[in-house]
């Protein structure tokens, strides 16, 4: 199968960290490595964002990242993009439109490149799919004014969730927030993010060091967070609730190099809050590591802490479930899917101090609840959420798609002029109630292993 994923601002060849570098960088790069690795032939279009970039770059056996002029060739934050995606959709046309150029099917991830999706699939009949990744609807309920979205992004959701052929959502909370933008549930897949297994793997330093710190007399719970400095991914309820759980140290991974921590916004607010509750001494930024000193860092932890305000899915998780540490997360969105309460990991609810200190007070007092949590998560992570199977879940989700419309022909569409995109009028609101059909949907993913 000849295979287009689409992701405009999220390259597979970034660099972990930056505020607009996250999870989705690892999934795409991941997914589409993986599906070359099973014989399928995938190139992944991103925005060009330095003239020094090759217009293609191969990122693994069959798969190649190709950069499209869409826009200045220079690094624009992402809710700056929206403008040159009108661009970036007639360039795919043009590609797309040579002989032999069309792809059987096309993977858009983010609402964005949905967008540029729909502008150069529609004129060729080429089926799209959709991952959104995150939803403008839920990110305005929880960030309110401070929400840097593109004006009408919430109404271009709702096209893409009409006008995409099938959408794949990375959670089972996903689908009802689907739903209420208007997604018919029967074409809703529910395929989780994965992890890298054979990186990802358990290891034996916690166990070293807290027998080292016992040995000493000074037994502590070392805890990971792992992300970008955001006000959004919670770190700083994570602070105030360390002021509770004596012997507890944090080490915070994320944001710039620690090189340059000093100047970073959100760094300097983490370290105020260290010292407003008094923790100063056991918070430790240390900025962005590379994917394996991440591991180390995990591996070295007893526990790994992730209570975002919300979350789309959450790539983290998973990375601690396959080195065999709980999480201790907040219960919303994909953390719902990945952590088990009481089995793989403990969920509290978000934005709670009070609640977060209770759990990481149980996991201190019970270092057996600890080790039984982390041997779960792996035996969980191993037998859902390898690439592996997440490639093959997308796989037939594209295979469904296709026989789909070899049955029913093919979608019926307005040919799509090449004009600039226009901005949608703000979208309302409100929120619809889960439907009995989003709830079947939902049970069916959270069925498994759950």
């Amino acid at each position: 199968m000849k295979i287009a994923m689409i992701s405009e601002h999220a390259s597979p060849l970034a660099v972990l960290g930056g505020v607009d570098a996250g999870g989705q960088n690892v999934h795409v790069a991941s997914l589409a490595t993986r599906l070359g690795a099973l014989g399928h032939d995938v190139e992944v279009f991103t925005r060009r964002d330095s003239r020094a970039l090759d217009e293609r770059v191969p990122l693994a056996p069959r798969v190649d990242v190709v950069h499209v002029d869409a826009g200045p060739p220079v690094a624009v934050p992402k809710d700056e993009l929206f403008e040159h995606m009108g661009a970036f959709g007639d360039d795919l046309l043009r590609r797309w439109s040579a002989p032999g150029g069309a792809p059987d099917v096309v993977h858009a991830h983010f609402w964005m490149s949905g967008l540029a999706g729909l502008r150069a699939t529609a004129p060729l009949d080429v089926p799209l799919v959709q991952t959104f990744h995150a939803l403008g609807s839920v990110k305005r309920r929880h960030q309110g004014a401070k929400d840097t979205s593109p004006v009408g992004r919430v109404a271009h959701e709702r096209r893409l969730c009409r006008e995409a052929d099938r959408i794949v959502a990375t959670c089972s909370d996903e689908v009802a927030e689907l739903v209420a933008l208007g997604a018919d549930p029967a074409r809703i897949d529910v395929v989780p993010c994965g992890v890298d297994l054979g990186r990802f793997t358990p290891g034996t330093g916690g166990a070293a060091r807290r027998g080292a710190a016992g040995a000493a007399g000074a037994a502590r719970l070392r805890l990971v967070t792992v992300g970008r400095l955001v006000e959004r991914k919670g770190i700083e309820t994570i602070v105030e609730a360390l002021a509770s759980v004596d012997g507890a140290e944090l080490v915070v991974v994320g944001g710039p190099p620690a090189d340059r921590l000093e100047g970073d916004e959100e760094a300097g607010r983490l370290r105020a809050a260290a010292a407003a509750a008094g923790v100063a001494d056991r918070v430790r930024l240390v900025g962005s590591r590379t994917q394996e000193e991440v591991r180390d860092l995990v591996r070295d932890s007893d526990a790994v802490v992730c209570t975002p305000w919300y979350e789309p899915f959450g790539i983290v998780p998973l990375e601690a479930a396959a080195c065999g540490r709980p999480v201790v997360g907040s219960a919303v969105g994909g953390l719902l899917d990945s952590v088990l309460d009481g089995r793989t990991g403990l969920l509290v609810p978000p934005r709670d101090p009070r609640a977060l200190a209770a759990a990481l007070r149980r996991l201190r007092d019970d270092p057996r609840l600890t080790e039984r949590l982390g041997a779960a998560a792996r035996v969980r992570a191993e037998h859902l959420y390898g690439w592996s199977t997440v490639a093959h879940s997308t796989l037939e989700a594209y295979e469904r798609l296709c026989g789909s419309r070899t049955a029913d022909g093919p979608r019926a569409t307005a040919v799509v002029v090449p004009t600039p995109l226009r901005r949608a009028a703000p979208a309302g609101s409100g929120r619809t109630e889960r439907t009995e059909r989003a709830d079947e949907v939902s049970r069916s993913w959270a069925g498994t292993g759950r």
